[in-house]
């Protein structure tokens, strides 16, 4: 239809009128949820659709995992199939979590107390998933891995501890099968997202988000030897008055598409203000936004052409002469539940790789920070 068309040309333009310019063909490319678990198994996947839970309709449940040895492995070697004008491969900026929960510690504090594992243990108990931060390890000292803070974990401890107290069906049936993401659609209208691990319901809430964000950060650190720079919120949810403390703990870019939900609540109301932001652009503590431009999402609609959609928004960036920033979750490499999910979208993004190379050979492969240090300079081009 021509109304919509035109409303998706208006968003790719409006995004790229303001801010930050270069003439250099910058290309980042932005991947969220990495360490955090979703759907554990293929066979608690089938025991939920008996139960009439449908997560067969949502792509997220229907193929997203914990990414898994053989998901790493074919990854890392499509990415060092490919090198750009200065001799670098494609580098998936990785925004990661740090924790999941331990279920069978919560199970046993009568769901009064909850209790986290790093995700390097969670690790351990999947079944192909033994060298999966082996392989991160590699995939970061051959360039090709950045990891980089997507939050503590990818679950609103709040609204997920309450419901589970309140023994919400599904949420506690989810619970006993060893996973929190179900879609909101399975229980409508009776809760809120999971997932927007910073959203808060009462003010309250704030100093726990402000311990959780620097926690986080802190075991980022722990974990991987170097601290995180840049910072993008779980469902691209988070409040203005979290920006110092992520600042205070050492991130200098915050990133996202360029609406940002905040919430804005008040007793009895869910509501959510809109923020918009520009690549470039400086809040009151010296912090840059970096916005995706682009987008790479095949597992979300099988029947769409992504690779020339992607490189529509990455054409589109380069004539406003803006970094192409693409936007590509884990789901899309993930075959541990279904391996035909993986083996549909490596291929496609191979073809990716190979076209903007065609296309764009002075092209230059980037990591989010690599970009927003680029942006810093006082006289970057």
């Amino acid at each position: 239809m021509i109304i919509p068309e035109l409303k998706k040309t208006f968003i790719d333009n409006i995004q790229n009128v303001f801010g930050w310019r270069t003439k250099r063909k910058i290309v980042v490319i932005e991947s969220d949820d990495w360490g955090s678990i979703r759907m554990p198994s293929k066979e608690v996947h089938e025991l939920l659709i008996k139960a009439g839970v449908r997560v067969d309709e949502e792509p997220y449940n229907k193929y997203d995992s914990l990414e898994s040895e053989d998901d790493l492995t074919n990854l890392l070697e499509v990415l060092s199939a490919f090198k750009d004008k200065n001799g670098n491969s494609p580098v998936i900026t990785a925004n990661c979590v740090m924790v999941n929960p331990d279920f069978e510690k919560i199970r046993a504090s009568d769901f009064q107390e909850y209790h986290y594992e790093l995700f390097t243990e969670t690790f351990k108990r999947y079944p192909k998933h033994a060298n999966s931060f082996k392989l991160l390890q590699e995939g970061i000292t051959k360039k090709l891995i950045y990891p980089q803070f997507h939050g503590r974990e990818h679950v609103n401890v709040n609204r997920w501890m309450k419901a589970l107290k309140e023994n919400l069906k599904e949420t506690r049936l989810a619970f006993d099968l060893g996973l929190f993401g179900i879609s909101t659609d399975n229980e409508k209208g009776l809760r809120s997202n999971y997932l927007a691990g910073l959203d808060y319901d009462f003010e309250e809430e704030k100093i726990n988000l402000k311990l959780i964000v620097e926690e986080g950060l802190n075991l980022f650190e722990q974990i991987y030897g170097f601290r995180s720079v840049s910072f993008i919120a779980p469902s691209n949810t988070w409040s203005s008055w979290l920006e110092p403390v992520l600042y205070d703990s050492g991130v200098r870019y915050l990133k996202g598409s360029f609406i940002q939900s905040e919430p804005a609540h008040s007793p009895g109301k869910i509501k959510y203000k809109r923020r918009y932001h520009y690549l470039g652009q400086i809040n009151n503590h010296q912090q840059y936004y970096l916005v995706r431009s682009c987008y790479f999402e095949p597992s979300l609609n099988e029947n769409f052409d992504w690779v020339n959609y992607c490189l529509h928004g990455i054409d589109n960036a380069f004539r406003w002469h803006k970094p192409a920033s693409i936007s590509t979750h884990r789901l899309n490499f993930i075959g541990f539940i279904d391996q035909s999910n993986r083996d549909r979208n490596l291929p496609l993004f191979k073809t990716l790789f190979s076209e903007m190379l065609r296309r764009w050979p002075d092209i230059e492969f980037m990591t989010s920070a690599q970009l927003g240090d680029l942006i810093s300079q006082p006289k970057s081009i």
